[in-house]
């Protein structure tokens, strides 16, 4: 792997599947009584978050400490960049603590590229989560929970509904997807499209009902209401009826597709309590999967070792 994971882009279809495998295989220690490995003993990671997060944070601290790496929380609210501090001058102190990777969420599309191209921090950049750009490895953990439930992407058809327009998750999954070789379709209103979407490696369309009834996988986005600062849809009922998952949508469905949410749900919105709570909803299993694929990327940044897979049977053993 590179040295940085910034963008699902920036993954081939090897090293993409390197990731998931590895994943898979770290997924086993969840089964044993010591979910430990020595892996990354003596290593530093700093989850450097400017933006609120839950899910993330907690996943990627649980993904280190698992692979027993030291682990620095840094929160903007409260720190000295509340005070003004720039990010060179964060990085520089993180970088001076003798940091190995820095994991950073921020409001600021291109952040962390510019972590990692600036030369003030020698270790590692993993994107959490930047702007409405990026969110690589919520990309790979939503496909590691696909391939979990329907084996192969070769042909699959993925339908990603919702908020497009400031989803970095949208983003990183289209690329993703589509190296991975599924057919992914964006559905949204056209006021939720941004610019220059029919560049991307997927299809747009705008009646859900048509696409449901073809999909493998519908991924339902939040509607990110802290990003808006005008109005994109007439009213919440407007949007939920044209482009909610409800139980009418949910039973046209193929009866092996599945329903993925990123998280947080606004329930009652873009999907609704039976179908975010039924058993082919995979909203809980992907933060499981979360911690698992997130252990994959830092082990295999930090560690080395290209044959992740025989390693890790060789320290678990």
């Amino acid at each position: 792997m590179k040295r940085h994971l910034l963008s699902a882009a920036d993954l081939s279809r090897d090293e993409a599947l390197l990731i998931l495998d590895t994943a898979e295989e770290l997924a086993r220690l969840a089964d044993r009584p010591i979910k430990k490995l020595p892996t990354l003993r003596g290593r530093t990671v700093v989850n450097l978050f400017y933006e609120d997060s839950t899910r993330t944070r907690t996943s990627f601290e649980a993904a280190a400490k698992r692979l027993s790496a030291d682990v620095i929380n840094f929160s903007a609210k409260g720190s000295s960049v509340s005070k003004g501090e720039s990010l060179k001058d964060t990085a520089l102190t993180l970088e001076a603590m003798g940091t190995d990777a820095v994991v950073v969420r921020h409001s600021a599309s291109g952040a962390p590229h510019r972590l990692a191209t600036s030369g003030w921090i020698r270790g590692s950049v993993v994107n959490a989560g930047d702007g409405t750009h990026e969110h690589p490895t919520q990309a790979l953990l939503d496909a590691f929970t696909m391939r979990r439930r329907l084996g192969s992407f070769d042909g699959r058809r993925v339908t990603i509904v919702g908020d497009i327009l400031h989803s970095r998750v949208a983003r990183s999954n289209v690329r993703l997807l589509h190296t991975l070789g599924a057919q992914v379709t964006l559905v949204a209103p056209p006021t939720l499209l941004p610019v220059g979407v029919q560049t991307w490696p997927c299809a747009v369309s705008y009646d859900l009902d048509a696409e449901v009834a073809k999909s493998d996988v519908v991924m339902m986005l939040r509607v990110q209401h802290e990003r808006m600062n005008a109005a994109f849809f007439p009213s919440a009922r407007e949007y939920s009826r044209r482009y909610g998952l409800d139980g009418r949508r949910f039973a046209a469905m193929p009866e092996h597709a599945i329903v993925m949410h990123p998280g947080p749900m606004n329930r009652g919105m873009e999907i609704t309590a039976e179908v975010a709570d039924s058993p082919r909803s995979t909203i809980v299993e992907q933060v499981t999967n979360g911690v698992s694929v997130r252990m994959a990327v830092l082990y295999l940044l930090l560690s080395g070792s290209e044959s992740a897979i025989g390693s890790i049977e060789g320290e678990s053993a």
